[in-house]
């Protein structure tokens, strides 16, 4: 099918196939279209059909709660086209800006599969082609007999890398996440499509580095300080990565995060913030490099960098009303700009 793209910055066209979603042909295809989750939750790639018919995968999608469906409201992320379209995009339209990161349809099999904490396991998956993406970006995983993608951000940085590491937290009543921890899925083949996100770090910035994350959240966090690491960032500039889970016992990728700091020297800071538990020494007790504080995450970071946050750029991961509370202090109290704060809801 052709689809026509009317945006603000002109028209654009690209083909689609009837069994492929539109925002996935748009950008596969090189357009930089609007988006956030990808999968349904969010609602930033709307558009509005003006012309031609499309299906629509998950009628009760998060997303379309504030489209107007009766206008032809879509979400481009979960509509087929069932012939030639027009739509209307309320955005800025342009190409791609780094063709060697062009999101692409691949599988990937699953390697390595281990629990890192109670409910929380990670994985390797092995890729039918390499991927080469910036750290921060995720990819949508499908798996045959469970509707719907799932976003998850890769923990590793390479470039043109065969092997992606990714970490899931165990969600209730996630079938995904159910799948993942009833049995031992070693081997299973998956779609994967990435990458994906803007939410990404890039050394030539010059940035200092913020980093607040819950749960999960700490997989995009892993690959941004990696490539700090490895760039050679922190000879100049410095990071506060603050990581929140519910007690010491949920704490996981702490190995890690020590070998980062022995690395990366006085300039990477990495502090564990208990929810639901006393921080009874001041830092990890088999960890010293990482430190331990008592509270939300966000109350924790908000105390730690007040009056520390020029010439920051902050990244944010996790659940969506802990993210929203981190962006509404960063944006208010920390006064950091709009354009040096990058984020991620896992809703």
């Amino acid at each position: 099918m052709k689809i026509t793209i009317e945006s603000n910055a002109g028209s654009f066209d690209f083909a689609c196939e009837a069994d492929e979603r539109m925002l996935y042909a748009g950008l596969v295809q090189g357009l930089a279209l609007p988006y956030e989750c990808a999968t349904g939750t969010c609602g930033t790639c709307r558009g509005r059909v003006t012309a031609g018919s499309v299906l629509v995968e998950w009628e009760e999608a998060p997303g379309y709660a504030k489209l107007r469906r009766e206008k032809g409201d879509i979400l481009m992320c979960q509509a087929r086209p069932t012939a030639d379209c027009t739509l209307r995009i309320p955005a800025k339209i342009a190409p791609h800006a780094k063709p060697e990161t062009l999101p692409a349809h691949r599988t990937g099999r699953i390697q390595n599969l281990r629990r890192l904490v109670h409910d929380v396991i990670d994985f390797d998956l092995a890729l039918s082609q390499p991927m080469t993406f910036d750290a921060g970006q995720f990819v949508v995983l499908e798996v045959p007999g469970i509707a719907g993608g799932r976003a998850y951000s890769m923990v590793n940085f390479e470039r043109a890398t065969s092997s992606l590491k990714l970490v899931i937290k165990k969600m209730p009543g996630g079938k995904f996440s159910d799948w993942l921890f009833a049995s031992d899925v070693t081997g299973q083949e998956l779609k994967v499509f990435g990458p994906l996100g803007r939410a990404t770090y890039d050394p030539a910035e010059g940035k200092n580095i913020l980093c607040i994350a819950g749960g999960s959240g700490i997989a995009g966090m892993l690959a941004i300080i990696a490539h700090a690491v490895r760039d050679g960032a922190f000879s100049e500039r410095t990071a506060h990565v603050f990581f929140g889970v519910r007690t010491l016992a949920d704490a996981f990728y702490m190995h890690e995060f020590a070998e980062f700091a022995a690395a990366a020297g006085a300039n990477l800071a990495v502090t564990l913030a208990l929810s639901h538990a006393v921080a009874e020494t001041p830092t990890h007790p088999a960890f010293p490099a990482v430190r331990l504080a008592a509270g939300m995450v966000t109350d924790v970071a908000a105390q730690a960098m007040a009056g520390r946050t020029d010439n920051t750029v902050a990244f944010v991961a996790g659940p969506p009303i802990m993210v929203d509370i981190a962006l509404k202090h960063l944006t208010h109290e920390a006064k950091i700009p709009r354009a040096f704060i990058r984020y991620d809801k896992f809703a």
